[in-house]
């Protein structure tokens, strides 16, 4: 009775809100509606879309040979991809160079939302600001876009936010219904208000204490880098010479004949992957380089001030079990007054982010101090029964957001998310600031702003309506046809329909036999995930050119389990050495070099130095006696440590095999200082950091507990016992 109060209370309180809003969204839906169906028109205007993708080294020999470019874009990421996309489409020639690869920064290490801003409306009415308004109101429209464009590698995504006082309920409502408003006709579901029941029902694992209710709202969600990728590829398929590991050294100037000032007419280019140096002459370049930003405008003029003040935004990956399949939660005022978000993602939970100032550097790294908070604040909304481990964080990584500075700010939470358009005196167009789920419209209005300032020959934007790279002929039971025509495993036909779209029979059609009776092609690259050798073959057409381009931007098995990614890295190196003819020392350098990414920007090293040499062991006596009688069934010779041959002398004897590979992988998790064998204090400090669950999924634990298991069930029966004997 009291909660129905409450609701019908919430909508009296919430009908003077909603009202002031109202006129200003129906002339905002009435002219985008006009507006976008103009769009859609043009982009049914836009080139012809080629059907064979060029070559990375085809891309390279276009750009040294194919002339002055209109339009050049520096920058990979979703801005400069969009860019090159949005100016290809007009017609324009367009060239785009990103030093490391397509989504390799920024882009890819996203919450992975497609959303306005719950918090920016909040921000906009509680202080007035217009502006914060039309951003989140152009956010919402460009979700529907992105949602639109690439369905394939998108999906609307409910977001439960729990109520535990009564007077936040209304408070709530308002601010989400006002978030449904603001979408208009583009609002992707109606929000709702649930039960207390009814939300530990659709949500078990929250905290039942002092529960209230719940508020469900919808955003979109992503495969970041994925739709980054479709971005750039969709441009290459319009014509755009788009080419990574291609760094831009510095720009080239000339001076123009009408004003006598120097203007930008191209750059300087080295290709990463040769080493070999060229000129790449454009009518106008655009900077879209994201936290790089001030960088490149550095270096067309050095006493230019900072337009981008960088924020780090932390991640971590759960396993799957700690959210349910098609429900994320928000936590809207976490203990320092930031905003959680703990979502469903490829069947893993991902959780973030924090919000702190920054250095710009190309290789960010989560730290201990910002796993803990965000596990601190996952405690605090998760139930009693549900024990949040560190040993269960099985990925992290760090993002760094390219936030436009406002001088008077003195922290970056402070700060919106707005991009500007600057010009420079010698007609340097920057793109700075702005998110993930607006790129369209920044593009937009950044190649808008070229066409102006260089008087290039163009028309409007034919980007609206666009699909993107494997969305025309897709479906949601395409992956049927995969299972029936190629024997794939259902999870892999599903996987590669949510991943390439349409071109997921390309992939199928490279996929080897496996030899077994089902599935008939398809070899896996680890067990537990759906990521399949063939994927490797097509990522190098798809412009993969590392290991690391492989385990974290065409798979995404970086970011969702690092020691899965680690044991799959020697056949991924197989594979892409054959693929693109590396010599041995080639692959070992490609192998070192994607266990240095997993090892610090994915969260490895954080996760290994939860068991180190100084790890404390902190165990009562009867469980150090225990341990110390398991650990002494391998070590038979009472050696003191355990090695391979020990292991596979008592899995013998209880007639289990394992591969020699493998058992190494087993014992090196454990081997601190690495010297071959588990010494009894490591094997200890093992056991202890299990029991405080900063250690989760030992192998060798649950390994040798079974073996331990096992071999107690086949000792003789006493004949005493047994009822027979003289």
């Amino acid at each position: 009775m009291a909660f129905q109060k409450a609701v019908k209370g919430t909508a009296l309180i919430g009908g003077g809100a909603i009202a002031t809003v109202f006129g200003l969204s129906q002339f905002s839906q009435y002219r985008n509606k006009h507006g976008a169906l103009a769009q859609v028109q043009a982009a049914e205007d836009a080139p012809v879309r080629k059907d064979h993708l060029p070559t990375r080294e085809q891309q390279i020999a276009a750009l040294q040979t194919a002339g002055e470019f209109d339009v050049l874009v520096i920058g990979g990421g979703a801005t400069g991809c969009g860019c090159a996309l949005d100016a290809a489409t007009r017609g324009l020639k367009t060239a785009l160079l990103e030093r490391d690869d397509f989504s390799s920064g920024t882009s890819s290490r996203s919450t992975k939302l497609i959303h306005g801003g719950v918090r920016y409306l909040q921000k906009a009415i509680m202080k007035l600001d217009f502006e914060q308004y039309r951003m989140v109101k152009e956010a919402l429209e460009e979700r529907a876009h992105l949602l639109q464009s690439a369905p394939h590698l998108s999906a609307p995504l409910p977001i439960m936010l729990p109520i535990y006082k009564w007077w936040q309920l209304p408070y709530y409502w308002i601010g989400i219904k006002l978030y449904d408003l603001v979408a208009g006709s583009q609002c992707l579901r109606s929000s709702y208000v649930l039960t207390k029941s009814r939300a530990l029902e659709l949500f078990p694992m929250l905290r039942r204490d002092k529960l209230v209710g719940a508020i469900v709202y919808y955003d979109g969600q992503h495969n970041d880098a994925r739709m980054n990728l479709a971005i750039a590829l969709t441009a290459a398929r319009y014509g755009a010479a788009t080419a990574n590991y291609a760094e831009v050294r510095h720009l080239l100037k000339a001076t123009d004949t009408g004003s006598g000032r120097q203007r930008v007419c191209g750059v300087r280019c080295r290709d990463v992957l040769t080493g070999k140096e060229f000129d790449v002459r454009a009518k106008c370049v655009i900077n879209a380089t994201g936290p790089f930003t001030d960088s490149v405008r550095k270096m067309d003029d050095q006493e230019v001030p900072n337009i981008c003040q960088p924020s780090a935004g932390v991640h971590i990956v759960m396993p799957g079990y700690y959210s349910p399949d098609n429900m994320g939660l928000l936590d809207p005022a976490t203990s320092d007054g930031r905003v959680i978000f703990f979502l469903p993602w490829e069947k893993m939970t991902i959780a973030g982010t924090t919000d702190s100032p920054t250095d710009v550097t190309s290789h960010p790294i989560p730290t201990e101090e910002d796993i803990n908070f965000i596990l601190s604040e996952v405690r605090n909304y998760l139930g009693a029964d549900v024990e949040v481990r560190r040993g269960d964080v099985l990925a992290a990584w760090s993002g760094i957001r390219p936030l436009v500075t406002n001088p008077d700010s003195k922290d970056t939470q402070s700060l919106s998310r707005n991009h500007v358009v600057t010009i420079s005196d010698s007609g340097l167009i920057t793109i700075a600031g702005g998110k993930w789920t607006t790129y369209r419209a920044m593009a937009r209005d950044t190649i808008d702003a070229a066409v102006r300032e260089h008087g290039l020959k163009a028309g409007s934007c034919k980007t609206m309506g666009l699909q993107l790279e494997g969305a025309q002929d897709w479906s949601p039971t395409l992956y049927i046809r995969l299972v029936q025509d190629y024997g794939l495993e259902s999870e892999v036909a599903q996987h590669l329909a949510s991943t390439y779209g349409d071109k997921a029979f390309e992939v199928a059609k490279i996929a080897q036999v496996t030899g077994k009776r089902w599935p008939i092609v398809g070899k896996r690259l680890v067990s537990e995930f759906p990521y399949i050798e063939a994927e490797v073959v097509y990522a190098v057409k798809e412009y993969a050119r590392t290991a690391v381009d492989v385990i974290s931007r065409r798979t995404r098995l970086a970011f969702l389990n690092v020691q899965a990614a680690d044991e799959a890295l020697p056949r991924i190196v197989d594979i892409m050495g054959k693929e693109l003819s590396w010599c041995e020392q080639k692959k070992k350098e490609q192998l070192e070099a994607a266990k240095t990414f997993l090892y610090y920007e994915m969260g490895y090293k954080v996760k290994t130095d939860q068991l180190t040499d100084s790890s404390e062991i902190s165990l009562v006596p009867s469980d150090i006696e225990r341990y110390k009688k398991r650990f002494r069934m391998f070590d038979k010779d009472k050696k003191g440590f355990i090695t391979i041959l020990d292991v596979q002398r008592v899995l013998q004897s209880i007639s289990v095999q394992i591969d020699e590979n493998a058992l190494h992988e087993i014992l090196n998790e454990v081997d601190l200082n690495k010297n071959g064998q588990v010494e009894l204090n490591e094997f200890l400090q093992l056991m202890s950091a299990i029991q405080k669950g900063r250690v989760s999924g030992s192998r060798l634990a649950v390994l040798m507990k079974s073996a331990e298991e096992n071999l107690r069930r086949r000792q003789a029966i006493p004949v005493d016992r047994s009822g027979g004997g003289l």
